[in-house]
């Protein structure tokens, strides 16, 4: 296996009282300006533009003079005449997004007709960071050993988790919530001088547009969400979403094609071959983990994770298949230069998921819970992402519920086998969504629709966003198909991260 498909995959896993602040104009901060420069000489980023503008730390007290700095960056549509101006996320929450509008580029209805915007939200990125120290419970301990001291390790993890990200962030982690950080966008909006603007997210970035738009309904234009959470519930409700969602796609999509290239990869004839090949591999590793030559320790569950990240794209099969045949053979690996997500990443997620919304149950809940999803969902059933908000100190922070209210239009992008964020909380939050539209993607799975290939959700998105044409109901494009080994399609989110190494941000 050639090492740059090794890394491709290792970097894959690298998934108050209503604020009632003084307009931005009162405290002077609208007056500012972007100084907009090349963000590079690197060839091909020519059309991007790299920023930043400040920011009050805590929109409660925005007088008080600590301020903060969020990095943007802009595409120029090639005319230099942009019919609107479209702000982007890639989700996480917490993932960066300057590199974002360059996916774009290769859609020229929407790059040459807008100013396409990417932002690196508070907390990460080139923005002013949080962290958890480098400390990462997910990786430290299996969760599928239930006994009582791997039970202890588990959620005793979880507490030192909220322990490190809440210390290590200092002052700035309690102002790292959704309220917080949508206020920076209208914020964003005024300094760019835009009376409107439109919103193309991604993922968690649903979660964001949605509550950009509960805030700010009249100052959005167009409002994209795709591959949506469940953004009328909690964060705990959004990732109690997602164990099933990953083993559906898992045993529909990703084991069958593996099994249909046995001849490639050679891990087994049939899906189920392939997950005993898996379950094996994994079993060998919780008696001796594999360490690379770089010296990445292979255990078990960075196996789940790295097999929970190739989920996300079609285009990631290829190199995940790869590297589970590697690891089942350990004597064939070659030396591989693997990519972590950088660690304000998992301090921004964090203080997001515990600041936004009440963490409901404790440790006993959390064990009853894990126990009952281990046993359904053998990938990623322990993952129980929002487990260290139970140990959290939560800061008075009460979110406006989006209903959709006041917004004009949204269309809502999901596919039918989304790992991370199915399709039935998408559908949940669809009904309760007023004024939304739903573009469901038939056959399909990844996470992430709009930018990778699919004609009929381009077309669809494309007369949303510049034409102004809202669907009069809900509408359904086919899928993908899934592709042969060595034609892979790729996905928007997994080119923004590679764009972001490609710059050293």
């Amino acid at each position: 296996m050639h090492r740059r498909k090794i890394a491709a995959a290792l970097t894959a896993v690298t998934a108050t009282s209503l604020l009632i602040a003084p307009p931005a104009q009162a405290a002077g901060l609208a007056d500012q300006r972007i100084t907009w420069q090349k963000c590079t000489d690197e060839p091909g980023f020519e059309r991007l533009e790299c920023g930043s503008f400040t920011a009050p730390m805590d929109w409660n007290n925005p007088r008080n003079g600590k301020t903060i700095t969020i990095a943007v960056s802009r595409t120029v549509p090639l005319n230099g005449n942009a019919k609107t101006t479209v702000f982007t996320n890639p989700g996480g929450p917490g993932g960066a997004g300057r590199t974002l509008p360059m996916v774009y580029l290769n859609r020229p209805k929407l790059s040459e007709n807008a100013e396409i915007v990417g932002i690196d939200p508070r907390g990460t990125g080139a923005s002013d960071n949080v962290t958890c120290g480098g400390y990462q419970h997910r990786l430290a301990s299996d969760w599928r050993d239930r006994s009582k001291a791997g039970l202890d390790l588990i959620y005793g993890g979880m507490e030192l988790q909220a322990k490190f990200c809440q210390t290590k962030s200092g002052k700035l982690g309690k102002y790292i919530t959704t309220e917080q950080t949508v206020r920076d966008l209208d914020l964003l909006r005024q300094v760019l001088g835009r009376k409107k603007v439109s919103w193309l997210g991604y993922s968690a970035g649903s979660w964001m547009g949605a509550y950009y738009a509960t805030y700010f309904p009249k100052t959005l234009d167009k409002i994209v969400l795709d591959s949506n959470t469940e953004f009328t519930e909690s964060w705990q409700k959004v990732f109690d979403n997602l164990p099933p969602g990953a083993e559906l796609r898992f045993r529909v999509d990703f084991l069958p094609w593996v099994a249909k290239y046995d001849n490639v990869f050679q891990l087994g004839k049939t899906a189920e071959e392939v997950r005993q090949k898996y379950e094996t591999t994994r079993a060998r590793l919780a008696e001796q983990p594999l360490t690379l030559p770089d010296g990445t320790v292979v255990t078990p569950v960075l196996l789940d994770a790295l097999i929970f990240g190739g989920l996300y794209s079609k285009g990631s099969f290829e190199g995940t298949a790869q590297l589970l045949a590697y690891i089942a053979q350990p004597a064939a690996l070659a030396k591989s230069a693997p990519k972590q997500y950088p660690d304000s990443l998992m301090g921004t997620q964090m203080s997001i998921m515990c600041n936004d919304t009440p963490f409901r149950g404790d440790r006993k809940s959390l064990e009853r819970e894990g126990n009952r999803s281990v046993k359904q969902y053998s990938l990623v059933g322990g993952y129980q992402v929002t487990g260290p908000c139970a140990w959290w100190d939560r800061p008075n922070v009460n979110l406006k519920r989006p209903t959709g209210k006041g917004v004009d239009s949204s269309l809502m992008v999901q596919s039918v086998r989304d790992p991370a964020t199915p399709l039935a909380g998408a559908q949940r939050a669809h009904a309760k969504f007023a004024n939304s539209r739903m573009l469901t993607v038939r056959d399909e799975g990844d996470h992430g629709i709009y930018g990778f290939g699919n004609d009929c959700v381009s077309d669809v998105v494309e007369s949303y966003l510049v034409d102004g044409v809202v669907p009069r109901k809900d509408l359904s494009c086919p899928g993908v198909p899934l592709p042969a080994p060595g034609e892979s399609t790729g996905n928007p989110l997994t080119k923004a991260r590679e764009l972001a190494v490609q710059l050293g941000w």
